[in-house]
């Protein structure tokens, strides 16, 4: 059986500033984090060959004429929302695995504050809104969900929440364990949005309910700015100057139905509780042996739900577990090291990747000690996910 366990590394990371209201054009932004990932991985720009997309915003024609790509060999665009650039990785290790390239970039850009895809916006005295394109969530969403008010992630993850704590009694302590874990990493990497900008359990519960049980400190950041990543070869890595950082195992996995959260049979079985067993299999790893995680974080309670499916807890666990502070720096698995969502930015989860890189390279400001594995999510639309788990 053919894997693709330890033949693809991660050999380069580069990320823009993250603010909000950038004053650059998305594709800017993009190119920008893209040559720090192309110098960072002692490349130039004509040496990427490969390119793999997480969203709309930007095409490959767009990147490969700026960039000066001379030979684009291989190029696809991951349409999982959230899920799609750890799942891009899949793609990534595929290519150059099969020798369809060489340097294969991995890029990721918005100006999700200044330039939100439904915010309005007037042309010569007129109105409209700027939409995403239409999917299956979106005429979920459009035809059933919004008649009846949920018209919002923070809603339809909110349904799952609710679920959780009438099941297991999940408390708002146990989900604020999540955004001040975040709060307090984030406070060591000046790069973070919330650097300098501590959270104390008060603020957190005396922050107003948008949809219960969610806070406004329980929901993720709106930022602009960009990440990208060079995935190569493990032959070709031992080349560059960075220690590589191996592709151990990776998946991605779908809910049924995959268009519609409200009707599902187990509303906690997600597209993790899929892709975990297949990714633990091909890296030859379980949960114990996992130094730290980056977990997509675009609402406190989805961490929890994730930390279940992947196997770190048994369902109706994660919420003591999270409160016993073992997701902090000096807990038993540290999470979201920069901040993530929450308190870092939100650039669809690529900086989660950007952050695990690091950490293995030992070169991370907040440094999980002697860490040799670790373990990134992604989450996009109702719940399709994927993982890697990468080691030094």
């Amino acid at each position: 059986m053919q894997t693709l366990k330890d033949r693809a590394c991660i050999v380069g990371v580069g990320e823009t500033a993250y603010t909000r209201g950038s004053g650059k054009s998305v594709l800017r932004l993009v190119l920008e984090a893209a040559r720090y990932a192309i110098a960072d991985a002692g490349l130039q720009p004509h040496d990427i060959d490969g390119l793999v997309l997480s969203a709309h915003y930007v095409n490959q024609e767009q990147l490969a004429a700026n960039l000066g790509i001379p030979d684009l060999r291989y190029a696809t665009t991951v349409q999982m929302g959230g899920a799609s650039p750890v799942a891009a990785l899949q793609s990534a290790a595929m290519a150059v695995a099969c020798g369809l390239a060489t340097h294969v970039l991995i890029p990721f850009g918005w100006n999700g504050f200044s330039e939100t895809p439904v915010k309005r916006r007037s042309s010569g005295g007129k109105t409209y809104s700027l939409r995403p394109p239409e999917n299956a969530m979106t005429a979920s969403v459009r035809n059933y969900y919004a008649p009846y008010g949920a018209v919002a992630p923070m809603h339809y993850y909110a349904w799952l929440a609710t679920r959780h704590r009438q099941l297991y009694g999940t408390t708002d302590e146990q989900m604020a364990a999540v955004a001040l874990a975040c709060r307090e990493h984030a406070q060591h990497n000046p790069k973070a949005y919330m650097y300098g900008r501590p959270l104390t359990l008060e603020d957190y519960l005396n922050s107003p309910i948008l949809a219960t049980p969610f806070r406004v400190l329980d929901c993720c950041l709106e930022t602009d700015g960009a990440c990208a990543v060079v995935v190569t070869s493990a032959e070709r890595a031992r080349d560059l100057p960075h220690d590589p950082v191996y592709i151990m195992g990776i998946a991605e996995g779908h809910p049924l139905p995959a268009d519609d959260l409200a009707n599902r049979a187990d509303p906690f079985a997600i597209g993790l509780s899929y892709a975990a067993p297949k990714a633990f299999a091909m890296a030859g790893v379980s949960p114990r042996d996992i130094d730290f995680v980056e977990i997509y974080d675009c609402f406190t309670y989805v961490v929890l739900l994730q930390l279940e499916a992947l196997g770190f807890c048994r369902r109706g666990e994660a919420g003591p577990f999270a409160a016993e502070g073992r997701l902090r720096i000096d807990g038993d698995l540290p999470c979201n090291t920069h901040g993530g969502l929450l308190s870092e930015a939100h650039v669809w989860g690529l900086n989660h990747v950007v952050e695990a890189t690091r950490q293995l390279r030992h070169e991370a400001p907040l440094q999980v000690r002697d860490c040799e594995l670790g373990l990134v999510t992604g989450w996009g639309d109702f719940g399709d996910g994927s993982l890697v788990i990468l080691r030094r």
